[in-house]
């Protein structure tokens, strides 16, 4: 803070009341102040200030979008957990990776003591300033240009189980609908899918694999895709809870067998209800929160870096279709 006093000529008390937000400072002397934080990078250290004001410490929770389910448990979890600690929450939704890194920064000019991020960019170096000074821990989707703690849910081994269980019930034409494979779990997901369907001794065909299902109207593009193939697919993988939701309306119509990847809501109570690999976002939520409370107990204390959260196959009804694309759903 010196130093930024100094480059700005004013002083410490006034450096703080400027990044305080304080309205009694003049607008010139916030420009000048503002731009010798900007080209010094500083930082501050949330912690001391937060206990020398009496301020319950707060935790941000950074996720591509709240809506989407598997977020918002995830969100949910990390906002139980700091509560039974006496510590606060503040949540946002990404949007966009080129949305990132501001509506991030916003959030630690809140003078936060510990950061949740489930990222959407692909370059996270704009932290790098803040992680030597408060917890940060990405859940879901790992750092790129960053070592930070991380936490993810086990995605080529739940892809595989999913694409399995297609197989088991003796489906031999199983197709892969995904969002982007810009993102990590998807590619991940993909690898899953790809080793099952070699596993069970299934011929890879290419056209199975559709993206572009990131809302109800990429689903039903993506259905109409595999629709138009002359030897149309009996079973589906869907790679994500969001996906799932928009596909329900356009398999309405169709007896075709459906695994998801990530449970939601109303999923159990759908006709028939889905099959879904369970992330526990639950407990991915819980245990980012967890080590954010950790880090800040035992500043240098040593835990893993990566932390892979085990998944688990939920079976219900939608894997049992065993009908031809044409024909009526059989139940067996």
């Amino acid at each position: 803070m010196r130093d930024v006093a100094a480059r700005a000529g004013v002083s410490a008390k006034t450096v703080s009341r400027v990044f305080n937000q304080d309205p009694h400072v003049s607008e010139a002397t916030r420009q000048r102040v503002s731009a010798a934080l900007d080209e010094l990078n500083y930082v501050p250290n949330a912690i001391p200030t937060t206990l020398r004001n009496g301020r319950a410490p707060v935790i941000g929770v950074a996720v591509p979008d709240i809506v989407d389910p598997f977020f918002a448990q995830l969100a949910r979890a990390a906002e139980l957990h700091a509560a039974r600690r006496g510590m606060s929450v503040i949540i946002a939704s990404l949007g966009s990776a080129e949305r990132e890194p501001e509506v991030v920064q916003a959030m630690l000019r809140q003078a936060l003591t510990g950061l949740i991020i489930a990222p959407v960019g692909d370059d996270h170096g704009y932290l790098r300033a803040w992680v030597d000074r408060i917890p940060v821990v990405f859940a879901d989707r790992p750092p790129v240009g960053l070592t930070a703690d991380l936490f993810v849910a086990d995605d080529r081994r739940g892809a595989h189980l999913a694409t399995t269980h297609l197989a088991d019930h003796g489906h031999t034409r199983i197709a892969f609908l995904g969002d982007t494979l810009t993102l990590p779990t998807t590619l991940d997901r993909l690898a899953g899918y790809r080793s099952a369907v070699g596993d069970a001794g299934l011929t890879l065909d290419e056209r199975l694999i559709v993206l572009g299902a990131t809302d109800r109207a990429g689903a039903a593009a993506a259905v109409a895709a595999l629709d138009r193939l002359d030897d149309r697919p009996t079973a589906l993988f869907c790679t994500n809870a969001r996906a799932a939701v928009g596909l329900v309306p356009a398999l309405r119509s169709r007896s075709m067998a459906v695994t998801t990847f990530g449970d939601f809501p109303l999923a159990d109570l759908l006709q028939p209800s889905l099959t879904v690999i369970d992330q526990h976002p639950h407990r991915m939520g819980e245990l980012a929160a967890q080590r954010i409370s950790d880090r800040l107990h035992q500043p240098r204390g040593r835990w893993p870096r990566r932390t892979v959260v085990p998944v688990e196959l939920v079976e219900r009804e939608s894997c049992r279709v065993t009908t031809t694309p044409d024909g009526p759903p059989d139940r067996r």
